[in-house]
């Protein structure tokens, strides 16, 4: 209690000044007594001195007393002390006295109650107006003066304020708080405007909107915006041909003084509406962006000010102003702003007002529609935005349910205006006003039809045109017609022409692709009636052409049918007439589709399903129906057409059963996907019977296949398909089946659960089939996708523990994964009374952390973690029902320490393999679990560790690593400090392998030991013979660090963001990120590991880092098709560059072709040349010593035993030489030069060899061959039959 006495004082300090830095009143929430308390108990900073002295004074005086502390009290002490630090006669005379007065005045004034405030007004201000009007007066005692006086004016009642304007009266002092909200000390203006804020916001009881100051202040403040408006305006012209950049400061703090008048309870007042839009209109068009975005935000705070019922009246007012201010045709700097402020006001006018603002929405259209003949483009650009805003904000909803006589005059006017907008006055305008057009067809939706049916015909007809360019833009306002009026108004405008064209009438099969991705919430009838008939004519168009070569007509008609049925999907997104058009005669033609056109069964399955989902997602809607939303569906609609539907789920759904069995299973997703959804509304008898007819048929799959498998022989059996026929060839019927009633099981009811579960368990001790095995496991986390399913798990949670462990020795590996995760599903919905399941199963999930299959093992961590949390819960082990105890074994109670012995117990394994999988375990858990196991359980792996790593077989040490590797990232130090004494020499040995598997792996967990317990420390216990491997990790870690120094990069360790994501877990990056990591000489810091790597299961991300390449020549032209081949996902190694920092071309020959040197740039090439250059220094001495360099130096070849020539190989660490007999030279020369080279067979010539270069042994298969690149011994790359001496 009494530390908490101590800390407390400490964290209120710590707010305090936090909220001082941050700019927050705290003591506005905080009572007098607290704000005092602060006072007493702050540190004695100079300026909290003065304070603290005159409050304990002024206490100390109320307890001589014996008056109670309250504000009352506080406030009269301290108005008796104002007078002996501030006077009339003499200003201020004691500064720091002054300051700490009217400070303690501030905090207590808030409290006093309001009469005494309202009584005691002309004595305080007449006090305070000294500090206020003084002009050294500082800032500090000018902000706590002006925040009494906020509390003295909120006091005050409408009698007060109906005094004139003096010295002594509230209007004076507001007069007084706009003087000193236009001062230049940022803090006083900030305290000032706030107050006035605070002070319009809390108006006196009255029968007016607005305080009885607003007026007041709107003068006044409105008479300071003109006159900063006209100076600045008049110096902008008086410097126009300079460039100085001019912020006009003074402007900038008046517009702010604005917004918060303009921001007060119910706004700017009415009376001076007309004026502020004038000039804020005026400050807008200035060339300086700051000003024009402090005009607009005023504007903005003054319509969400008008946005409530209460002040909604001002309005009307507002928007007249504005409209009569309209500018110039030509202004592009003033028209833009006024139209933008134009189409919020009547946003909010919209929200207030809707019909009213409706009928207003004409005349409005025809004003601003008249700008986009503007020249400038800005213009044409603001006046179409507007025009959308004013579209989408002004039209109400009751317009398109509902519609009145007058509002359908209202859209005959305003399809008039859009329809004008098409005429050749706007043609420079006309992208701008495609998009006007598809923002009109989006907000009047069905009402568009026939109200712009005149649009839909000349865009129509623009669109046919070659010459017309603007077709992108066209496409979007047909795709938008389509959506709003549906295909069939649109398609009775503009008819496609192709079945049947009409003489003169272009065809428009162009209209297919842009119906496809518009066509939504529409009549199915019309696809019916106009599609369908189509698709069969260019069907049949396509038959009449029989087998022969097709021509471009027959494709062009396949493309047609391919585009009509593409189209279906659409049609049947939420249909209108969705009861009345789907019958049975179409279905039946949907079937016939299905089994005799393949191409066509993926937009067929996603139009079935699509007719399902969007009449579920309206059906099942919790929220308020919203028709316009909805598409015109009703609830009701919605469960109708779903009951409709179900009539025909059956049919539907053993046509797609039969479809599903004849397709590849690449190519089933689809078919499932809407198999799901029909088995969602299918009724529950008829779900029934479906179920017992593919269970049936699944019963005899099985038996056929079980007969067939045995009259093979087994040398067929074993005989494995190529992953080409497996690709085409069709998988057993017992598959396909299964996969069926994997798909049923979660809609089946509670009853039929029971024949599922035995059949699932007849599959699964079946060895024969491994896939199908495998498809069984899936059954169990398929149920668990429902409700009704996870009820079931939970009831035959015994049965299914019984037969997953009785099948264990069953299952196939290609069913490992699946089984885990089944077994996975069970582990939660085990009884906490018994938990013998866990040791039953947990062999098997250990083993399977080794397994081959990567998901696998993931699955095997996974349950891993799942068990040890589940075991964590707590419960009971009843150890006498495992199988592999004793019958009178003890229970046990389910903790983390003893799961952790259940896995330890594999550490006495036969194999190494068990011992390596229970190790590898092991790592995994102790990594998720660290934080909560006993230190001594921690201590005991450790040191058990310790002796596995001396073991001599490799997979154990292997596992090993992995686990001292966690251990040295995430145990604490204290834990690990005292086992590095025997685990350093322990690793250290493993360096040595003479195959080197583990040597990176042991470095790395070296470096990682040293960066946590430092180099000296590792050191310490490392033997003498292998200290060098700590001194080159200091030296590579040194290096690495000058290297990023240099390249001017960050030279942390741990700067090496970009690795996260290479791993799934954290676990995974832990122990699998040593390897290849350590051996690109990178580090992995702690901070990847530990909380900062990609989350489970994601996919790895790439780090995001883009470089660009430019050409040295030009710049890289970002809009080029070509720049993508410039930006590389890798950085770009640099260019090597001479000492001198001069580029160098590559050489050639004198055919020019390019001569590639391995030796360095400054050795003689085989032409004698240097760096392109005689040899020597140009001089005749210079040439002389080339000359005896040639025939003495060190690369002439010498003559050794048998007249053979010994030559030196520069190229090798000791100079190797080799040696090469003259007659064999001669020889393979002779049979060199005899071959026919060169393209027509002739002899190449002979090449000249430079002086010093060395001779090159040619091989004797017929020279060289495809003009490849050969390598001499430590000599040139030549490419292709170069001619040394050049043509002849």
């Amino acid at each position: 209690m009494h530390r908490a006495r101590k800390v407390f004082p400490r964290l209120q300090k710590v707010l305090w000044k936090f909220a001082k830095v941050a700019g927050i009143r705290l003591d506005l929430t905080m009572s007098l007594h607290d704000r005092l308390d602060r006072i007493r108990s702050s540190p004695k900073l100079q300026n909290q001195q003065q304070t603290a002295v005159v409050l304990s004074a002024i206490e100390d005086t109320l307890r001589s007393q014996k008056s109670e502390p309250s504000p009352t009290a506080y406030f009269a002490a301290l108005l008796s002390l104002l007078g002996q630090f501030i006077s009339n006669s003499k200003s201020i005379v004691n500064k720091e006295g002054a300051n700490a007065v009217v400070y303690l005045l501030d905090l207590v004034t808030s409290h006093v109650p309001a009469p005494l405030l309202r009584s005691k007004f002309p004595q305080i201000l007449e006090s305070l107006a000294p500090a206020l009007t003084h002009p050294e007066a500082e800032a500090p005692l000018l902000r706590a003066s002006i925040g009494c006086l906020e509390s003295l004016l909120v006091a005050q009642d409408s009698q007060a304020w109906t005094l004139p304007q003096s010295q002594s009266s509230p209007r004076g002092a507001v007069g007084g708080l706009l003087a000193l909200a236009m001062d230049q000390r940022p803090k006083v203006r900030k305290r000032a405007q706030d107050a006035l804020t605070n002070v319009l916001k809390h108006p006196p009881p009255s029968p007016s909107l607005d305080h009885p100051a607003a007026d007041m202040c709107a003068e006044s403040v409105l008479r300071s915006l003109q006159t900063e408006a006209e100076q600045a305006s008049s110096k902008r012209k008086k410097h126009k041909r300079q460039d100085q950049e001019d912020h006009d400061p003074k402007l900038m703090h008046a517009l702010q003084l604005v917004k918060n008048i303009a921001s007060a309870e119910n706004g700017w007042p009415s009376k001076k509406i007309d004026a502020l839009c004038e000039v804020l209109l005026s400050i807008s068009r200035s060339s300086n962006e700051f000003l024009t975005m402090a005009a607009f935000e005023v504007f903005e705070i003054i319509f969400v000010g008008l946005a409530d019922e209460v002040s909604s009246a001002k309005l009307p007012k507002l928007l007249d102003a504005i409209a009569e201010l309209q500018p110039s045709q030509n202004d592009s700097q003033l028209l833009p702003p006024w139209v933008a402020v134009l189409s919020r006001g009547y946003d909010v006018s919209g929200q207030i007002e809707p019909e009213e603002t409706f009928q207003k929405l004409p005349d409005l259209f025809n004003t601003i529609s008249a700008f986009l003949v503007s020249s400038s483009h800005n213009v044409r650009v603001s006046a179409s935005e507007s025009l959308i805003s004013l579209l989408h904000t002004c039209v109400p909803d009751t317009v398109l349910l509902e519609p009145s006589i007058m509002d359908d005059k209202v859209l005959e006017r305003l399809s008039r205006t859009l329809q004008d907008l098409l005429s050749v006055k706007f043609q420079t305008a006309w992208m701008e006003v495609f998009n006007v057009l598809s923002a009109a067809f989006e907000v009047l939706r069905w009402q568009s039809h026939p109200l712009l049916d005149g649009i839909v015909k000349s865009i129509g007809d623009m669109r046919s045109s070659d010459s017309f360019t603007g077709k992108k833009e066209a496409d979007a306002v047909l795709g938008a017609a389509i959506r709003a009026m549906g295909p069939d108004n649109v398609l009775s405008i503009l008819p496609l022409n192709l079945a049947k064209p009409v003489r003169g009438q272009p065809g428009r099969a162009w209209l297919l692709p842009l119906m496809r991705g518009s066509v939504s919430n529409t009549r199915l009838a019309h696809f019916r009636s106009e599609l369908v008939p189509l698709s069969e004519t260019m069907f049949q168009r396509v038959l009449n052409h029989g087998e022969a070569e097709k021509t471009m007509d027959i494709k062009i008609f396949e493309t047609v049918v391919a585009q009509v049925w593409a189209c279906f999907p659409g049609y049947c997104e939420l249909p209108l007439d969705l009861r009345e058009a789907f019958d049975q005669t179409f279905a039946e033609l949907l079937s016939n589709l299905l089994y005799q056109q393949p191409h066509l069964r993926t937009d067929i399955c996603k139009a079935l399903q699509s007719l399902v989902d969007t009449n579920k997602a309206i059906a099942e809607l919790e929220s308020e129906q919203n028709l316009i939303q909805q598409g015109r569906v009703t609830k009701s609609k919605a469960k109708q057409n779903l009951k409709h539907l179900a009539g025909f789920a059956g049919n539907i759904l053993a046509v797609l059963f039969n479809v599903y069995s004849q397709t590849l299973p690449h190519n089933r997703g689809n078919l499932l996907q809407c198999i799901n959804a029909y088995l969602s509304i299918t009724p529950e008898q008829e779900l029934m019977e479906t179920f017992q007819r593919v269970v049936t048929m699944l019963e005899t799959s099985i038996a056929e296949q079980s007969q067939v498998l045995a009259e093979k022989p087994k040398q067929q059996l074993k005989q494995q398909p190529s992953s080409e026929q497996a690709k085409t060839k069709m998988p057993p019927m017992s598959h396909t089946l299964m996969d069926l009633i994997i798909t049923i099981s979660i809609y089946l009811p509670r009853q039929s659960f029971a024949g599922l579960f035995n059949m699932a368990t007849n599959i699964v001790n079946n060895q024969e089939d491994a896939q199908l095995q495998k498809k069984a496991y899936k059954l169990i986390p398929r149920l668990s996708e429902s409700e009704i399913g996870r009820q079931a798990l939970e009831e035959r949670n015994e049965e299914l523990q019984r037969l997953l462990l009785t099948a264990a020795d069953k299952a196939s590996a290609p069913a490992r994964r699946d089984r885990l995760d089944s077994i996975a599903r069970i582990v939660p919905y085990l009884p906490v009374s018994d938990l013998h399941f866990v040791p039953s199963i947990l062999s098997e999930v250990v083993i399977s952390a080794k397994e081959v299959n990567e998901k696998a093992r993931t699955a095997a961590f996974d349950l891993l973690v799942l068990m040890g949390e589940k075991m964590a819960e707590g419960g009971t082990v009843v150890n006498s029902k495992v199988s592999h105890m004793p019958p009178d074994a003890p229970s046990a109670t389910a903790s983390l320490e003893e799961y952790f012995t259940m896995v330890s117990a594999g550490l006495a394994g036969s194999t190494p393999h068990m011992v390596s999988a229970s190790i590898t375990a092991l790592t995994r858990l102790l990594y998720e679990f660290r934080l909560q196991l006993k230190e001594e359980t921690i201590a005991d792996l450790v040191q058990t560790m310790d002796l596995f790593l001396t073991s001599n077989n490799r997979e154990i040490v292997r596992s090993v690593l992995g686990f001292v590797k966690v251990c040295v990232i995430s145990l604490p130090t204290e834990l690990m400090l005292p086992r590095l004494q025997s685990l350093v020499p322990n690793l250290v040995g493993w360096s040595h392998e003479h195959k080197a598997h583990f040597k990176a792996k042991v470095k790395h967990i070296f470096e990682r030991m040293i960066r946590r317990f430092g180099a000296d420390v590792v050191e310490r216990y490392t033997p003498e013979s292998d200290r060098k491997l700590i001194a080159n990790i200091r030296k590579t870690r040194e290096r690495r660090k000058k290297k990023k120094k240099d390249a001017g990069e960050d030279g942390k360790d741990d700067a090496a963001p970009d690795r996260r994501g290479k791993f799934e877990s954290e676990y995974d990056e832990a122990v699998y990120g040593s390897g290849s990591d350590n051996e690109s000489g990178s580090d992995i810091s702690d901070d990847e590991v530990l909380g900062r790597a990609a989350a489970k299961g994601q996919k790895a991300k790439q780090n995001g880092r883009q470089y660009i390449v430019e050409d040295d020549d030009e710049p890289l032209d970002l809009l080029d098709r070509r720049a993508l081949a410039h930006v590389l996902s890798t950085k770009p190694a640099k260019s090597r560059a001479a000492p001198d920092g001069t580029k160098k071309k590559a050489k050639t020959d004198l055919d020019g072709k390019l001569v590639f040197n391995e030796k360095s740039d400054d050795e003689a090439d085989d032409t004698g040349m240097l760096n392109g250059q005689e040899p020597g220094d140009g001089t005749l001495e210079g040439g002389i010593n080339a000359y005896v360099n040639a025939i003495k130096g060190k690369d002439v070849p010498q003559e050794g035993q048998r007249r053979k020539l010994k030559f030196k190989n520069k190229g090798g660490k000791d100079n190797d030489e080799m040696e090469i007999d003259e007659d064999e030279l001669a020889a393979a020369k002779k049979k060199v030069n005899g071959a026919p080279r060169g393209r027509g067979g002739a002899k190449q010539k002979p090449m000249r060899r430079g002086l010093g270069a060395e001779k090159v042994r040619q091989p004797g298969s017929g020279g060289v061959r495809g003009g490849g690149i050969k390598k001499a011994r430590g000599g040139v790359f030549r490419h292709g039959l170069q001619r040394r001496g050049g043509r002849r």
